[in-house]
């Protein structure tokens, strides 16, 4: 009797002692994500934050999530640091100081991280506008956000036409009908 009353016990403690981590990491997967500071690791902290309100400016939250609540900064953090050539490396950087600059002189505010979407908006549309060489990579930038957000995996389930396997080909039906007006994912 006491043999089975010590395996028995032996067995739960054994159980007990596998589904606590178990339990334990579980729950520490359901906190909130939005608690993590993103730290640059090409950008200096002045340019991520510039960095966060010019994509903010690009693709401002509406029915669909912000540039920023995808992590589009990151993912253009990233690209900068292991993609780009020098110089347009250089030119981003660039970019972004200009940018800065600029929001800071409009906004009159002195410090980068007061700058909100709406003091840098006015100045990416104008840049976006501006025919001058040094503000050219501007557009670069617009164009590499839409596509970091076009390629987040969340945008391209959730807010556009996805179809994980392909089924029949309908050749003459409307996009309305097939998609909901939505573009297809990549």
């Amino acid at each position: 009797m006491d043999r089975r009353k010590a395996l028995m016990q032996m067995g739960m403690s054994l159980g007990y002692v596998v589904a606590v981590p178990t339990f334990v990491s579980i729950l520490q997967s359901c906190k909130d994500k939005k608690n993590e500071v993103w730290t640059p690791i090409f950008f200096t902290k002045a340019q991520g934050i510039t960095l966060i309100g010019v994509v903010d400016s690009i693709l401002p939250k509406t029915d669909t999530p912000s540039a920023s609540e995808v992590s589009v900064h990151v993912f253009l953090d990233n690209f900068a640091a292991n993609v780009m050539e020098k110089k347009q490396q250089k030119d981003f950087k660039v970019i972004l100081d200009l940018i800065a600059e600029k929001a800071l002189k409009s906004s009159e505010k002195d410090n980068i991280v007061a700058l909100t979407e709406k003091d840098i908006a006015p100045i990416v549309l104008m840049f976006l506008k501006d025919k001058e060489k040094d503000k050219a990579f501007a557009k670069k930038v617009r164009e590499l956000t839409i596509w970091g957000y076009k390629c987040n995996e969340y945008i391209g389930e959730e807010v556009l036409a996805y179809l994980p396997v392909p089924g029949e080909f309908i050749a003459c039906g409307s996009v309305e009908k097939l998609t909901e007006g939505k573009a297809w994912s990549i």
